[in-house]
């Protein structure tokens, strides 16, 4: 096997191995501590311990248990599945606006959205704490939803514009040039061929509400405590062994998630193959 050809350049498996192995290792050293969580999950001791000293299922009983921990549960699940909401719809026009604007403006306002990315979370967690102050949003639902958006929307801005680079915006024009109005032509034409990067930018949204810490340790609290904010006292107040069941659920969560947001993109992938086979 190692002796046959990896590409059309004739390159043989062999003379790759190094850069398996390498890749192997780059792999290991981002997985492993994300792994290491999943047997102290299933551990029988009250501190956590590795290697554990016995095996039980417990802390997911104290989980599942907890009231405050299915509350924290629910208040995470509904911030991100609204954050997800309104950083899809915000993020895609946003993103459709700056592809079809010719304006140089348009590139100081991508680099605007982008600044969330590059501000320490902190610096960005403070601002918004004093800002919802003012406004009394501290605390609150709306406030969660609005903090974490801000987060994802640049996530959303970056697939969708990914996406409308492969688009032919022609056949919208022919869209419009028929009659069609631009919004009716962006939601029957554009939008069914750019949705991939759409539900792809909608995935990330949720997830980064659902694993978002810092912020939510600045304006979450209360009745509207998230689970990361849960989590980050239960590990402050104590070595509460409890966390490490939760993580490993927001792991497979994450896995899950992100390997629904693969399908969309092998079948259009594996759709493009077959039209090109057929047509050749």
């Amino acid at each position: 096997m190692l002796g046959r050809p990896a590409t059309e350049t004739q390159i043989t498996h062999g003379r790759r191995l190094w850069l398996y192995v390498l890749g192997a290792l780059v792999l290991l050293f981002l997985i492993l501590p994300s792994l290491l969580v999943v047997p102290l999950s299933f551990s029988d001791s009250r501190y956590l311990a590795f290697p554990p000293p016995g095996w039980s299922t417990r802390w997911y009983e104290a989980y599942f248990g907890a009231v405050e921990w299915r509350d924290a549960t629910r208040t995470s699940f509904v911030a991100a599945t609204l954050t997800m909401v309104v950083s899809t719809v915000l993020g895609t026009l946003a993103a459709y606006s700056l592809h079809v604007s010719q304006s140089k403006l348009m590139r100081v306002l991508y680099a605007t959205f982008m600044l969330p990315l590059i501000i320490p979370g902190i610096l960005i967690a403070i601002g918004i704490f004093l800002l919802f102050a003012r406004l009394g949003l501290n605390n609150t639902l709306t406030g969660i939803v609005l903090a974490h958006s801000v987060m994802a929307i640049p996530l959303v801005v970056i697939t969708v514009a990914s996406g409308l680079k492969s688009y032919d915006l022609t056949q919208e024009m022919v869209a419009r040039s028929l009659g069609a109005s631009r919004p009716r032509a962006f939601l029957t034409v554009t939008l069914p061929q750019i949705r991939i990067s759409v539900i792809s930018g909608a995935l990330l949204a949720f997830i980064t509400s659902l694993d978002e810490v810092v912020i939510s340790l600045f304006i979450a609290g209360g009745e509207n405590a998230t689970l990361t904010r849960r989590m980050f006292n239960a590990l402050r107040d104590e070595i509460d062994p409890t966390i490490a069941a939760v993580s490993t659920l927001l792991i497979v969560l994450s896995v899950v998630l992100l390997s629904l947001k693969q399908m969309p993109q092998r079948r259009a992938m594996t759709a493009g193959s077959t039209a090109a086979k057929t047509g050749a």
